[in-house]
Order: structure tokens, then C-alpha cells, then sequence
């Protein structure tokens, strides 16, 4: 009985042209060489299509935060715009009492540099400045900038001096009772206790607290302007600021439960209405009585 090799039954690879060449039978070194080499092809493949995969994923993922950074660009955009043009009207209207570095001018301006955008707002928006004449104690005036002018000059000041800004959102959020204690603690000597303010020394006063803003509010108790002491946030924190602000803002939209206010400059000035009003209709009546008898 003749045998037949192995090799021989295997079928034949290749195509009508060329050479005719066997495929290795299953379970030979060749078969073997064979399917490692599709295997490494096959990895291969695989690794082409898992990097064209991360591509089309980065390339979505790109898509989709894009319009995020071009939002940042723009912000970044404005903010120079407004940087620029405070530094004009700084140019214009500040820069001899304040010097053209932020650095002052002796007897004519203090250094802007830290004071930040907080200060600036509460000097300007309450038109103390831009002063008119060196005085004892910076005098309200009307406000000499719009809106915009002031977040200008607030950009440009922060920007090149830094320093404390004022809070967005609720500024009254805070808790009444404790602004009540707080004000009466901290602020009622001098702004009496319904923010009335009050005389100082040296030709100075405590300027009423009638119809300032939650904003100014916050803004002086950050910076401390005129004799006001500086009230930080290891003084006072942020939520104690807001307690402070929702008291004031309270006490002067609510009304007097007793009647007239009286200006509200407490028992001094009750006390008077008393004695003029009280005592001079008693001696009219007096008087009356004894051209009767």
C-alpha cells in the first residue's frame, strides 16, 4: 500500500498566474509562521482604526467646546476694550491728582494702587469724585460718569493696581437680626443707629446712609473712605456684610411707627419738639388763662 505525503492533499494558493504554491497544512511551522503573521496584520488594523476612532472623537469633542473658548476670547475681548477706554478717561479726568502710574501726587491725590475696583466705584458712583478742591472731607456731588464710564475706570484701575472688587448677585442676603447687631456694634457711633450719620472731628462727618445703594454699602466697608475703618473679611465676612446691608436698606424703607420721624436724629431732637412745642403751648395757655381772669 502506497502513502501519500501530507503536503501533497493540501490545497493549492495562487492565483492562474505565476507560480502554484501549497497551503502549509494545519498544524506545520509554516501554518504556524502563517497565522501569526495575520495576526500581527489583523493587530495592526486594529490599531489603525482605534487611532482613526480617537481622531473622530477628538474632532467632536473639539466641535462641541469650541464655541466655550470663542465665549472666553470674547470676554477677554471686552475686558481689554474696557481696560483701554478707562485708561482714557483716567487719562482725561484723573491722572493729575493720581499721577499717570496709579502712584498719586503729593497733596493732591493718594495712590490708587490697591484700593481695586471697589473704591473706585464708591468714590465715583456717589460723585465725591473727581474732587473739586482739596476740602476736609470729600463732598457729594452729581455724578459726573455714566454707568459704563464707571465700570471703565474700574476695569482700568483693577487691572493696573488691583485690589478688592465688589460681589455680584444678592448683596442683601443676610440675616436682619444680626445686621441689626452688627450695625449697632460696628457703625451705629457714627452713622447713628438708623443711618442718619452724624458730626466728627476735624470739620468731618458721617455722611447718611438715606438712599446709598447695596452695592456702596459694600463697597465702603471694603475700603474704608474718609474716617471710616476698613472692614475686611477677617472683620467682617461676607455674609455679615450682607446682614449689615439688609438691615440698612430695611430700616429705611420701613415706616416710623410712632408718627413723624423727626429726622430720625433720635432723643436729642425729640426731646426739643418737647420742650418748644410742649412748653410753649403750656405757657400759651398759662397766658391765655390770666388775660381771662
Amino acid at each position: 500500500m502506497s502513502t501519500t505525503n501530507a503536503s501533497s492533499e493540501a490545497p493549492l494558493e495562487g492565483g492562474r498566474r505565476g507560480l502554484l504554491r501549497r497551503r502549509p497544512a494545519v498544524g506545520t511551522p509554516a501554518a504556524a509562521a502563517r497565522d501569526r503573521r495575520r495576526s500581527k496584520q489583523r493587530r495592526r488594523l486594529a490599531n489603525v482604526a482605534g487611532l482613526m476612532a480617537a481622531l473622530i472623537l477628538t474632532g467632536i469633542g473639539y466641535s462641541a467646546l469650541a464655541p466655550g473658548a470663542s465665549a472666553a476670547d470674547e470676554l477677554t475681548e471686552s475686558e481689554s476694550v474696557a481696560v483701554e477706554a478707562g485708561r482714557e478717561l483716567y487719562t482725561l479726568s484723573c491722572i493729575t491728582c493720581h499721577g499717570s502710574n496709579l502712584q498719586g501726587v503729593e497733596d493732591r491725590g493718594p495712590s490708587l494702587i490697591g484700593v481695586g475696583s471697589a473704591s473706585v466705584y464708591f468714590q465715583v458712583s456717589t460723585g465725591r469724585m473727581p474732587l473739586v478742591r482739596q476740602e476736609a472731607q470729600a463732598p457729594e456731588h452729581p455724578v459726573m460718569f455714566t454707568e459704563a464710564e464707571i465700570a471703565q475706570l474700574m476695569a482700568y484701575v483693577q487691572a493696573n493696581g488691583g485690589g478688592p472688587t465688589v460681589p455680584s448677585g444678592d448683596l442683601r442676603d443676610g440675616e436682619l437680626a444680626e445686621g441689626g447687631e452688627l450695625f449697632r456694634l460696628n457703625c451705629a457711633s457714627c452713622h447713628n443707629f438708623v443711618g442718619e450719620g452724624g458730626a466728627l472731628s476735624s470739620g468731618k462727618r458721617a455722611p447718611s446712609l438715606d438712599g446709598v445703594t447695596d452695592a456702596q454699602i459694600y463697597a465702603a466697608m471694603l475700603t474704608g473712605p474718609e474716617n471710616m475703618p476698613v472692614f475686611g473679611d477677617n472683620q467682617l465676612t461676607p455674609e455679615e456684610k450682607r446682614s449689615i446691608i439688609d438691615y440698612v436698606q430695611t430700616i429705611q424703607d420701613q415706616a416710623d411707627p410712632g408718627g413723624a420721624a423727626i429726622g430720625r436724629a433720635g432723643p436729642v431732637a425729640e426731646g426739643l419738639v418737647i420742650w418748644v412745642a410742649g412748653v410753649g403751648a403750656l405757657l400759651f395757655g398759662i397766658f391765655w388763662m390770666g388775660t381771662k381772669a
